[in-house]
């Protein structure tokens, strides 16, 4: 018999509860949690927010993010309320600015069109901006305990070993999800399904599964063909390219620096940046302003996810008077170099060390 066709039994009643049993005495700690046998309700602005800063992003890095809008915006209707650039601020160096801008349009469709009350049925989550089939069945399951099939990286994996299926992702998808579907119990759904999560996150993780404290052990296909380690199989990813580029930072006798805000659609959408030329296989003069530019000795270097990126940098320190043909002056005290996303931090980081 073939790896691929050796799959589990079929997840019971008796499995599920073991898994939520686990749950109950293992569930990690997460500011946007309710811990599980609390009788405090979910809130699902927080879920939503959590699962939005969530995606493609580690748990580590969304901690203070998560605690800092929350503080800032408790309720889905201050976060509607919110300045463009204040949330675009709060959000530079979490990356993927299009969620950014997503979540202030949901949340504005949620406190205009819905009464500040987020639907509770997947369907209905779905029909919010930025709220697709993965985060619409996070937040029905964890906010309004609803039996929809969750499927992040962290059950992939649990499936996929737990099945022990050896079709390599992205096409092992469909099977996975059929999996993880069957398995979703009716009682407790939420909490299972962040048992399944906390499961691949703690234990059943990507190197170094630790199978033998594992609650799963016993039923465990990939376990019992020793073949946990290597699973879930990945389809190998092309080369990514090398983009160059070149960004100016123009600063005022008084203080003031020159930026930008790129516009919301295409990379970096809505952010803060330093103005510069377009990104492309040759780096090209784009001065916003006729100065003596120097040019910093060392490049930035950033990778994004489909490209890596190479960025010359150049400085100039101009009068009060100047006046740039792109961007506008910030003052000293307006400008806040955490307000810019990662890559461009790292040229003014760059320009701070020279």
């Amino acid at each position: 018999m073939r790896d691929e066709e050796m799959i589990a039994p079929e997840f019971g009643p008796g499995i599920a509860a073991d898994m939520l049993q686990w749950y109950d005495r293992n569930a990690r700690d997460l500011p946007w949690r309710i811990p599980p046998g609390d009788t405090q309700v979910p809130d699902p602005y927080r879920v939503w927010l959590s699962e939005v800063m969530l995606q493609q992003t580690t748990v580590a890095a969304v901690k203070d993010y998560f605690h800092r809008f929350t503080a800032r915006w408790p309720t889905v209707a201050d976060l509607a309320a919110a300045e463009d650039g204040a949330v675009m601020g709060e959000w530079a160096g979490l990356g993927y600015y299009a969620r950014a801008r997503n979540l202030l349009k949901c949340a504005r469709v949620v406190a205009q069109e819905h009464n500040g009350q987020f639907p509770d049925s997947y369907d209905g989550l779905l029909t919010l901006p930025g709220i697709g089939p993965y985060t619409a069945a996070a937040i029905s399951a964890i906010a309004f305990d609803r039996p929809e099939t969750v499927l992040d990286g962290n059950v992939e994996r649990v499936m996929a070993r737990f099945h022990n299926i050896h079709t390599p992702l992205p096409a092992a998808k469909p099977k996975l999800h059929d999996c993880a579907t069957k398995q979703t119990p009716q009682q407790r759904p939420g909490d299972y399904a962040q048992a399944v999560m906390d499961l691949g996150a703690t234990i059943c993780t990507p190197k170094s599964p630790a199978c033998g404290i594992c609650p799963l052990r016993e039923p465990c296909a990939a376990r019992q063909a020793g073949t946990a380690s290597e699973l879930p199989k990945k389809t190998p990813k092309k080369p990514k390219p090398t983009r160059r580029g070149i960004i100016y930072l123009a600063r005022r006798s008084d203080g003031a620096w020159l930026l930008e805000r790129r516009p919301d659609k295409g990379l970096l959408g809505g952010m803060l940046g330093w103005p510069g030329s377009d990104w492309g296989e040759v780096a090209v003069e784009a001065p916003p302003l006729n100065a003596d530019w120097v040019t910093l000795p060392a490049e930035v270097r950033h990778t994004f996810t489909h490209f890596h990126l190479i960025l010359t940098v150049r400085y100039a320190q101009v009068g009060n008077e100047t006046t740039p043909n792109q961007g506008a002056f910030a003052t000293a005290a307006d400008f806040r170099p955490s307000d810019l996303p990662t890559v461009m931090r790292k040229a003014f980081d760059l320009w701070h060390g020279a």
